[in-house]
């Protein structure tokens, strides 16, 4: 019979493996000194308290440092300063400040945003674009949202990042193209309802969507030209007449769907670009 008191058994059960090693806690690594570390990659987290919190405050100071001083100028010291996070936290959990910048990007992707829904795709498109054209010219928008995208130019990480978002953006998109279609916007005039559901049936809806925001963002970032909404209103409706002309058709022919992608403020959770 032992006669080994509770916790010393509770203690023995803390051992395990060979020579009476503590057992590691689960999520974690064993490194050469013996340190125990965690096994998550940088930039990873648990949803929800604590975790979302910091999350958040590292986000809006990556976005407050980028608008002031620039990707060149963002340090992770700056970081901590104005997130309130220890900076070996942030070390710990984001290596460095283009770990930071993706994730920044990755948080600004869960959000809920959708797109417009005028109830024409033509509206839509305006509204779209609209919405890109607010997001860099809105003096409260314009130096984060800019900022995130000079990112992507000089820092692959980043570009990666800035990349996956605005996959996801036009991904959510393609359900203006769906609508239409179900409208039968998408047919050249004249058509018949078998027309229309033919032409329809074989637009790309991610080209189509990019091409509504493409010359905002070819003056944005390359012709550095003035942008406005009567920009943005010339773009729909071009990508609009484009579309029923078939150049947006898959497979060579006017007729089967292929989808593809929408555009909402980079690095903000609530707003749309």
């Amino acid at each position: 019979m032992s006669d080994e008191s509770d916790a010393t058994k509770s203690s023995k059960a803390g051992k395990g493996g060979k020579g009476g090693q503590t057992a590691r806690p689960e999520g974690t690594v064993q490194t050469a000194e013996g340190e125990q570390r965690s096994a998550r990659r940088p930039g990873t987290r648990r949803p929800g308290g604590r975790t979302a919190r910091t999350r958040a405050a590292v986000r809006d100071a990556v976005l407050a440092g980028l608008s002031a001083h620039g990707y060149p100028g963002l340090t992770v010291e700056y970081v901590a300063e104005h997130s309130g996070v220890h900076k070996t936290t942030l070390y710990r959990r984001w290596e460095n400040v283009e770990g930071l910048i993706s994730d920044a990007l990755d948080l600004a992707g869960e959000d809920s945003w959708l797109p417009p829904d005028t109830g024409t795709l033509e509206g839509d498109l305006r509204a779209l674009a609209r919405e890109v054209v607010d997001a860099f010219t809105d003096p409260a928008l314009t130096a984060s949202s800019s900022a995130m995208v000079a990112a992507g130019f000089q820092s692959e990480r980043a570009a990666q990042a800035l990349r996956a978002y605005y996959t996801e953006r036009f991904r959510r998109c393609e359900t203006i193209v769906e609508r239409a279609a179900g409208r039968g916007e998408l047919a050249p005039a004249g058509d018949g309802p078998a027309d229309a559901t033919a032409a329809t049936a074989a637009v790309d809806a991610g080209a189509l969507v990019r091409a509504a925001c493409a010359p905002v963002f070819l003056r944005l970032f390359i012709t550095r030209e003035p942008v406005d909404t009567a920009l943005a209103d010339q773009s729909a409706a071009a990508a609009v007449a484009a579309a029923r002309a078939g150049a947006f058709a898959t497979s060579g022919t006017v007729g089967a769907v292929g989808m593809g992608g929408t555009c909402g403020r980079v690095g903000d959770t609530d707003a749309a670009s």
